[in-house]
């Protein structure tokens, strides 16, 4: 059986200080048993300035190492690891995609997805405008992890807002939707648990939300509560505040049972188009 697994972070513009915190949470879970574990947005690198993530990724060799570590702790804990997001360089080299990494125990990486929406808006807190778009290029395409166990899809906060990829997935085979965040303060406290209740719903697939909460070098507040969501809605396990992590039992009966007797997958009649 396995646990589903979220970690929560008040991650700090430093790469070998937040690698210091994940490893001290993956160190408490148990080794006889098989995890998947989710990490927040910006898991390795948050606080600082936009163009800090820039320059991050546009050193090759830190780049690199981003996801090689965050491979080398999946092999070390043995564990499923949807590493939260981390700023990959493109083409351009004048801006990097917030991509979340997929990896196996193996370390092997399993999937990588793009963050399609990207946080062009005006919030009524310290930050007051975001605009991601600056130096980050937004994704095109979906993403899903095949894993012996289960399909995983795969978003990033934003993401949460916008129902139709959320339906994509599942129409491609999703069973748990993976949501690594860093929801401001402001729009988590009124948005954030409504849309990840609405997603595991309305799709019948288990929900993990790992977030990043407090307050960070650059005065940035963020929301947390990170949650684990049942398919029929419930919320299975969270934490409001603190680093720390959550965990449930992934139960793929419970999955079938809430689709069976309520099969609203059959009954829709407003079809997805993937392309």
């Amino acid at each position: 059986m396995v646990n589903l697994v979220a970690i929560q972070l008040c991650s700090v513009p430093n790469v070998e200080d937040n690698l210091v915190i994940i490893e001290q949470q993956l160190s408490l879970l148990s080794s006889n048993e098989q995890h998947l574990v989710v990490l927040p947005e910006c898991c390795l690198f948050f606080g600082g300035k936009d163009a800090e993530q820039l320059h991050l990724a546009q050193n090759t060799h830190q780049q690199t190492e981003l996801t090689a570590k965050l491979s080398a702790l999946a092999t070390k804990y043995n564990i499923y690891l949807v590493a939260g997001s981390v700023p990959l360089l493109t083409k351009n080299k004048e801006q990097f995609t917030n991509s979340s990494c997929v990896f196996s125990p193996t370390g092997e990486m399993l999937a990588r997805y793009d963050k399609i929406h990207l946080f062009d808006v005006n919030v009524d807190d310290n930050e007051k405008s975001y605009q991601e778009s600056r130096f980050t290029q937004a994704g095109k395409a979906t993403a899903l992890a095949k894993m012996p166990f289960a399909q995983i899809g795969l978003s990033i906060c934003y993401d949460l807002r916008f129902p139709e990829l959320y339906r994509s997935l599942r129409v491609q085979g999703a069973n748990i939707i993976t949501v690594p965040s860093a929801f401001t303060q402001v729009t988590g406290a009124a948005h954030w648990q409504a849309l990840l209740q609405a997603r595991a719903i309305e799709n019948q697939v288990y929900i993990i939300a790992a977030a990043q909460q407090g307050i960070h070098a650059n005065n940035r507040e963020t929301w947390g509560h990170s949650m684990i969501i049942s398919p029929w809605g419930e919320i299975l396990s969270s934490l409001a505040e603190g680093v720390g992590l959550i965990s449930t039992k992934y139960l793929p009966k419970t999955l079938t049972e809430v689709r069976n007797a309520m099969p609203v997958f059959e009954h829709n009649q407003f079809k997805v188009n993937l392309k």
